[in-house]
């Protein structure tokens, strides 16, 4: 399984999801023949991916907008083949992303063979009728495991952090899952509550998977004498004991090499010359101590706005000098 961010450029998107253009749109996307598949055989699934795409890289790059590495895609696919903290939350953010994009398009109507949340007490068509149809994150999570597929990993370490990382994605988005109800009847009465599901803004996921990636876990692979076989531990945590060591928990983002220091280009990213940073903030460390350029510009903005009868606002245009600051080469 490769995380979604591994594919390449969106290309141009079709106006229609079904026949010819649904088939091209998923040829378009770098899927395995079994993904394939199972995008042809899901009209509205293509486009459902590149929403994933989207908001994966959109929230990957939103979170690190202020350290060293940035998310951008150069440098993308070699990042991807290593076991950075970086790596694995390029997994996480991108399961986490078709995950909630899935159960969007389910309740949108956007997918041919699956509708609402189908919670208890809650029908189709009258979920439709009051305007409140859940967001459907059982099924896309079972769909998204059939998606992905379970490979036989047997002792291959990367493959197991993979696998790891890629549920901690699923389940920080379940994480955001919350029941919301509406009342109805007379005067606001709530003679009648009609509730279902909501997932979370995906801003609240990844900042949830920043949090994890911040705490992310070393881990290396060692044999479970009671079951044969091998599984993910790590000395660093959750053992009071040196002679034991513990698995890292389920929601814990794991990795198994030190990042490079991302400040100078390289084939994992661009480097930070001439990224602009706060200087009371992180122009300290984002420059890698080579300092960082000062510049002065004028910036235009609206001011004095007021609210005129009826339906307009008047605003004046005003200007200000900003002070700008950028990471010496």
């Amino acid at each position: 399984m490769e995380a979604l961010t591994h594919f390449p450029s969106l290309g141009t998107s079709t106006n229609s999801a079904q026949g010819k253009a649904h088939m091209k749109q998923c040829d378009l996307l770098k899927l395995s023949r079994k993904q394939k598949r199972l995008c042809r055989r899901e009209p509205g699934l293509a486009e459902t991916l590149r929403d994933a795409i989207r908001l994966g890289i959109m929230e990957c790059q939103f979170q690190f907008r202020s350290e060293r590495w940035n998310c951008s895609l150069e440098g993308r696919t070699s990042l991807l083949k290593r076991g950075f903290k970086e790596t694995a939350f390029l997994y996480a953010v991108s399961s986490a992303a078709l995950t909630h994009s899935l159960a969007r398009a389910c309740s949108a109507g956007r997918m041919e063979r699956c509708t609402c949340d189908d919670s208890p007490d809650l029908e189709n068509r009258k979920a439709w009728q009051w305007g409140v149809c859940g967001d459907n994150l059982k099924y896309s999570t079972k769909f998204l495991k059939k998606f992905l597929g379970q490979k036989r990993i047997g002792k291959d370490l990367r493959a197991k952090v993979d696998i790891h990382n890629t549920n901690v994605g699923i389940k920080a988005v379940k994480n955001g899952l919350k029941t919301t109800c509406k009342c109805h009847g007379v005067s606001g009465s709530c003679a009648v509550r009609t509730c279902w599901k909501q997932l979370s803004p995906f801003h609240e996921v990844g900042r949830l998977l920043k949090l994890r990636y911040d705490d992310a876990v070393k881990v290396f692979s060692t044999t479970n004498d009671a079951v044969g076989h091998s599984e993910l531990a790590s000395p660093q945590r959750h053992s009071h004991s040196a002679k034991h060591h513990a698995s890292p928990r389920a929601t814990d983002l794991v990795y198994v090499e030190d990042s490079p220091s991302f400040c100078r280009p390289s084939k994992y990213s661009l480097g930070t010359a001439g990224r602009t940073c706060s200087r009371e903030g992180n122009c300290d460390s984002m420059c890698c101590g080579r300092g960082y350029n000062t510049q002065s510009r004028l910036v235009t903005f609206s001011c004095h706005c007021q609210v005129q009868w009826c339906c307009y606002v008047e605003c004046q245009q005003c200007m200000q000098e900003e002070v700008v600051y950028s990471c010496k080469q």
